[in-house]
């Protein structure tokens, strides 16, 4: 332990916890004098009346492993003795009065667009520039005002209040930058003093170097408020929501059975997908593109160890971050087929391992269970079907002895024709049929 002193150092402090919460792991042991959050190393400096009460505190937190809000925090003795007003100032960002604000928003449930924030941070001043973008943190924007007394006078009045009831919860500091390049006007940044600019680069998606990436073709903004909408703001077990690499690459597959458009049907259930790639020099592994880090995570970690045409599926992050196009690469990037352009929140509440039981939707409304049967059979032994009637379309329910025949019968059959209408298929989570429902 580094020499007692009042100044208590603590770490891994993220950007959902408050100063409140600190004060409140702290308070039961003395007076606190200061706290200075380094909201930029996720870090804060706090300083108790003497150094006893330091002491007791240290004491406590070496056999109690201090908590706020779900996530460990780390402390320890600083080298500093006492918090001077140039330590404060040291944070760099955050304290520094400055015109560009750097605004974090926990709890997304809804999504949150250039002219959502527009509406909030405009009747402070006008707002001259708007950068939104999707980091570790969370969903985040840089806001440009014309002066810097608008930005306190924004930071001062906003701090800590939620956009909208309960949730998307604004937390605010000062930039470190002078200047916001923006260079479209499209709903992740807006110059709202050049109303000419384009709104997309022809080909691929806005991307501000420096700011954190867009993601190929897909906001993932309008996606980390469809997840938090689909997961009631906590991820399922083992996914952490952090990843960033886009491509996955699939090993282990049958090379005589596999192609594009089936492994598009199956990687399509965790997002959309971007490009697929089979790999000439290698022909039972292919690279995929998803349409961002968390799609591909949730591929990596149901898919890992499926078993499809006779082989255990091996997925796991590629190390390239994207596939280039090329004249042995698929296009998928426009598909009407990708599953998550329309109902993303619902999609990934679906997000399972492959199961024995395929749902199947946008049946024609005159299908029977006899069609349903015919065009899947081929794959397996069906145990058992169920058709029923949701908001006025017709869905089935289809049973298979096994995984490996149902996940067979999803990537063949998802997106083929029956009685004129194109079917939509993925897995179920459910376990049985019961006769009165699903």
């Amino acid at each position: 332990m580094a020499d007692a002193s009042k100044v208590i150092h603590v770490r891994n402090v993220g950007h959902e916890i408050s100063e409140n919460d600190l004060l409140q792991l702290f308070q039961p042991f003395g007076v606190i004098t200061k706290l200075v959050m380094l909201r930029a190393k996720n870090q804060a400096l706090l300083q108790m009346q003497d150094v006893p009460s330091a002491i007791n505190a240290m004491q406590f937190y070496t056999n109690v492993q201090p908590t706020i809000r779900g996530r460990n925090v780390y402390v320890q003795f600083s080298s500093h003795q006492e918090l001077t007003t140039m330590d404060q100032n040291a944070q760099g960002r955050g304290d520094e009065p400055n015109r560009i604000l750097l605004v974090t928003i926990h709890h997304m449930l809804y999504p949150i667009t250039v002219e959502v924030l527009h509406q909030v941070f405009s009747p402070h001043g006008f707002v001259e520039k708007i950068v939104t973008f999707q980091k570790s943190a969370g969903f985040q924007a840089l806001i440009q005002y014309q002066g810097h007394q608008n930005a306190i006078s924004a930071r001062t009045s906003l701090q800590g209040r939620n956009i909208y009831d309960g949730c998307c919860q604004l937390d605010i500091q000062f930039s470190n930058l002078d200047e916001l390049q923006v260079h479209y006007n499209n709903d992740r940044s807006r110059d709202f003093t050049n109303p000419n600019l384009p709104t997309e680069q022809k080909g691929r998606s806005s991307q501000h170097p420096g700011y954190g990436d867009a993601g190929v073709g897909f906001p993932q903004m309008a996606n980390a408020a469809a997840i938090a909408a689909a997961f009631g703001g906590g991820l399922p077990p083992g996914i952490t929501g952090t990843n960033d690499r886009c491509t996955v690459l699939a090993s282990s597959l049958n090379p005589d059975r596999i192609d594009e458009d089936k492994l598009f049907n199956l990687f399509s259930l965790y997002g959309n997908i971007v490009r697929i790639k089979l790999l000439r020099n290698k022909p039972d592994h292919a690279l995929i593109q998803m349409g961002d880090g968390f799609q591909s995570e949730l591929a990596v970690h149901f898919l890992k160890g499926a078993v499809l045409f006779g082989k255990r599926l091996e997925v796991n992050y590629s190390k390239y971050p994207n596939i280039t196009q090329g004249a042995d690469t698929h296009e998928y990037v426009n598909s009407n087929l990708n599953r998550f352009n329309r109902n993303a929140a619902k999609n990934y509440r679906y997000c399972c391992s492959p199961t024995k039981m395929i749902h199947l939707s946008t049946l024609p409304q005159d299908v029977t269970e006899e069609e349903i049967v015919n065009h899947l059979e081929e794959h397996g032994t069906i145990t058992n079907t169920k058709l029923f009637e949701m908001n006025g379309k017709k869905q089935a329910l289809v049973m298979f002895e096994t995984e490996e025949q149902a996940t067979e019968a999803l990537v063949c059959k998802h997106a083929t024709s029956l009685g004129g209408s194109i079917i939509r298929i993925s897995f179920s989570q459910l376990q049985t049929i019961r006769e009165n429902s699903q």
